[in-house]
Order: structure tokens, then C-alpha cells, then sequence
């Protein structure tokens, strides 16, 4: 099928639980129990990624790579993830791997265990202050949090930090920055809050807020000069934030080169971007990936409506962060709500 879309790479941002020990009052989720697929069934959906990863690789005659982020939920949940983890460092010449966990599970032995799977990074979260992440993650979880992080690195394991911004926190951008510098985290990046599940009564950015947070993110970045004294990289390649920080603009992957794969099968463009596209219990990731009539339009880069069609950076940036406008709006292809252009443009 040489007309279909073929990407280089592909991530798979696959949700095996929605059991979590934290009630986050920023999470995406509206159950914490619905039904699970079996350790079987995880292997089943595995093969298809790795069918799909066979097929692009022969349409476009050189290898497109694989990456799974497994998470939850809190993935630590599962008794059987760490099986599935041993399954996954046994073919890691096949696709790499990486954990997105809220760390309070993560003992002495468990990050030694996770150094053997040798996954590509652990990434846990800080919301801020002490006091502003234990009111969104609940009491004593920013020390479990920093516990994590230092048990991590002490095994000698990649490690991220993720910040959620919203109005409530986004200056204290600065403070996650230090805390990731003082305990050598090897990268920080953030993002902005999506109003859905138990975050669906929070506030997002507004665009003069957006604008100000991502300043306040490229002034935590270590001067160039100071780079080899201060390794810990501050990441600024998602929505929008190349208008602060410069580089190519970054556009939403969703559909194109990730998926996501829900605890009970269900396939979305994106976790953040819930919109259903099929069962993998029913459908094959092969057939949605190539038929499902959303996923090819979120590909189009011509699908840019609205005041972005005016805009310079409309072909790079292809409308910002398109599960935000999905979640204000209804529709993933109106204008991103937090860009700061629109004022301009209009």
C-alpha cells in the first residue's frame, strides 16, 4: 500500500492500568477501575506495534523505530509490570522503552531492577513548590517524589522531570527547575494543563499567561557557558514555545507518529486527545493507522482553520496543541487557545 502514510518513527504512549495510588487533581482520567486487558492481551496488542513497525519499515525500505512510553494509571499498579518490562528489554533491538510513573512506588530495589531492563529514561512529576505539588498530588508526595528521583539516579537510570502548568503553579516553573539541577535530572519539559477528566474544572493558560511561562522556562535554561557545569537540560520542544525559545517550530504528532493505547484496548490520536478510534480487541492497529478517516486528517498538514491560516508559521506549527483546542473547543483543528498571535492577526 505505497500511497498510504508512512512515518519514520513511532510512539506508542500505551496506558496499561487506570489503578493509581494518587488522586491528581490536574489528571486526565475519569475512572481509576474500569476493565484491564490481561498479561496475554498485552502481548497481543505488542505484536500489532511490532507488525506495524514491520510494515512501515518495508513501505519505506529502511527501518522506522519503535518507542513505547508504558504508564498508567501508575503502571507500578499492575503486579505484572515488571514481566512485561522483561519482555520488553528482551527485544529492545526492536523498539525502545521508557516508564512514566508518579515515582511513589519506586523503592531501592525496584529502580535496581529498572537498571537491568535498561529502559531509555523514567519520568516522574513535579508541580511545583512542596506545598503547591502536595495540594495537586496529595500530602507527603513531594518528598516520596524527590525520594524517587534520587533513587533513580543513584541506579544510574535516565531521568525526566514533566511540569504541568496551569494557572494555578506556572510560575513556579523556576523552583522545579532548581530542585532538577540540584539532583542532576537529565531533563525537564512541560507542558500545558488540558481542562478534561478530574482536571476538567482547572484553569489552562490564557495566552498572556503561555507567553509568560514559556519565558519563564527559557530563563531557568543554564547559559551556554554553563552548560557542562549544569547538564540538566530544560526542553522547550512542544506547543508554540518555539515563538520564546526559537528552533523549529514543533507541531502535534498525534495520529501521525503517536498512538495511544488504553488500558481496556481502546485506540486514541492521544491520551490528552481522547477521542475513540477503534478497539484493538476488534480492529488491527495496522487497519486503523491506515483507514480511520480522523487519524489521516490529523496528518494533513493543509488542515489549518481559523486565524492560523493567516499566520506565518501556519505550515510548521499546523494550529499548536491541537488536544487543547479539542478540549476548549470541540474540534483539534481550531487555533490553540493560549497563542498569544491571535491578538495580533486579528
Amino acid at each position: 500500500m505505497p500511497d498510504c502514510y508512512t512515518p519514520k518513527n513511532l510512539l506508542l504512549q500505551w496506558h496499561i492500568t487506570e489503578r493509581c495510588n494518587l488522586r491528581c487533581r490536574h489528571c486526565y482520567q475519569h475512572h481509576y477501575q474500569r476493565n484491564e486487558l490481561n498479561f496475554t492481551e498485552l502481548l497481543q496488542i505488542l505484536e500489532q506495534f511490532k507488525e506495524l513497525l514491520s510494515v512501515f519499515s518495508d513501505r519505506a525500505k529502511q527501518t522506522c523505530y519503535g518507542h513505547i512510553t508504558v504508564t498508567g494509571g501508575e503502571p507500578f499498579a499492575r503486579q505484572d509490570f515488571l514481566e512485561l518490562l522483561t519482555v520488553f528489554a528482551a527485544q529492545i533491538d526492536l523498539f525502545s522503552f521508557a516508564i512514566l510513573t508518579n515515582g511513589s512506588l519506586i523503592d531501592q530495589n525496584i529502580a535496581k531492577q529498572l537498571y537491568h531492563f535498561a529502559p531509555s529514561f523514567v519520568q516522574v512529576s513535579l508541580e511545583g513548590s512542596p506545598s503547591t505539588h502536595d495540594r495537586i498530588r496529595g500530602q507527603g508526595n513531594f518528598a516520596k517524589t524527590v525520594n524517587a528521583i534520587q533513587l533513580l539516579k543513584q541506579a544510574n537510570i535516565t531521568t525526566l522531570i514533566s511540569f504541568t502548568a496551569h494557572k494555578d503553579n506556572f510560575t513556579e516553573f523556576p523552583y522545579v527547575a532548581q530542585i532538577a539541577k540540584r539532583l542532576k535530572v537529565d531533563k525537564v519539559w512541560a507542558d500545558r494543563l488540558i481542562p478534561t477528566g478530574q482536571g476538567a474544572e482547572m484553569q489552562s493558560l490564557d495566552p498572556l499567561e503561555t507567553k509568560e511561562f514559556f519565558h519563564l522556562m527559557q530563563q531557568s535554561k543554564p547559559k551556554k557557558w554553563l552548560r557542562w557545569l549544569q547538564p540538566t537540560e530544560i526542553s522547550m520542544r512542544r506547543a508554540l514555545q518555539f515563538l520564546v525559545d526559537g528552533g523549529q517550530p514543533y507541531y502535534c504528532k498525534a495520529g501521525e507518529s503517536l498512538l495511544t493505547v488504553q488500558p481496556n484496548g481502546d485506540l486514541y490520536p492521544c491520551r490528552r486527545m481522547p477521542i475513540l478510534l477503534g478497539n484493538l480487541q476488534q480492529e488491527t492497529l495496522l487497519s486503523l493507522y491506515d483507514q480511520h478517516p480522523l487519524l489521516n486528517k490529523l496528518r494533513d498538514p493543509e488542515q489549518i482553520q481559523g486565524v492560523c491560516q493567516q499566520c506565518s508559521h501556519a505550515k510548521l506549527c499546523r494550529g499548536g496543541l491541537k488536544c487543547l483546542s479539542y478540549a476548549i473547543t470541540g474540534d483539534p483543528f481550531q487555533p490553540d487557545p493560549g497563542c498569544w498571535l491571535h491578538h495580533t492577526i486579528l
